[in-house]
């Protein structure tokens, strides 16, 4: 019960999250109807897999609230090969107060350091990697891996790992599908966010 009334409710905010994803945007532009009902679904997909993955518990808030920001960064990467600032800078306050809120009402302790291992270890791997290929990982994919590894390391590191391989792999795939279908050269940028995101909830359900 409680993850259909949360996939529902994401449903209904995933209307109002394509309308800040468009004022996230630097171009002057609205989301068309169907990019704004893709959000919906995207948003009530996320919501009642978190729901049905934490169920009534202290953590839920937080995932909710990653949910709700990918689906943001997920359409601004696409749109404009980007990751806006504006909502990655306040996650990275906004997401360790949830996580630490929940870790102080349950006593999950350890599990806010492995959330604070994991921020740290993902930043760090993507910025080595930005460092090797800048052309491939940009600083917006640096600066949303550590978001990444602050809601997976709550978790624990196999939940790091499978949603970090898990990205790469989503995002080779995606690359060598858009070259096949003619839509990239390899000379082409590819928005690697979305598949850095839709990892991060792979790895979530595997947790």
């Amino acid at each position: 019960m409680l993850s259909l009334v949360a996939g529902l409710c994401g449903a209904a905010i995933g209307i109002p999250l394509s309308a800040l994803a468009a004022r996230s945007l630097r171009a002057s532009r609205r989301f068309h109807w169907r990019e704004r009902v893709a959000a919906s679904v995207a948003t009530g997909a996320l919501f009642l897999v978190v729901a049905s993955v934490f169920g009534v518990a202290w953590e839920l808030p937080a995932y909710l609230y990653f949910a709700g920001i990918a689906v943001v960064l997920g359409m601004v990467d696409i749109a404009e090969k980007r990751l806006p600032n504006a909502i990655i800078y306040p996650s990275l306050i906004v997401m360790p107060l949830l996580l630490a809120g929940a870790a102080a009402l349950e006593g999950e302790w350890p599990a806010l350091l492995g959330a604070g291992l994991g921020a740290a270890a993902l930043f760090g791997v993507y910025f080595v990697l930005s460092l090797i290929s800048p052309a491939g990982v940009g600083m917006g994919d640096v600066k949303l891996a550590a978001v990444i590894g602050l809601a997976l390391g709550y978790l624990g590191w196999s939940p790091i790992l499978i949603g970090s391989v898990a990205g790469f792999v989503i995002g080779g795939l995606v690359s060598v599908i858009a070259l096949l279908a003619g839509k990239a050269t390899l000379q082409s940028s590819i928005p690697f966010g979305p598949a850095m995101l839709a990892g991060a909830f792979l790895g979530l359900l595997a947790s």
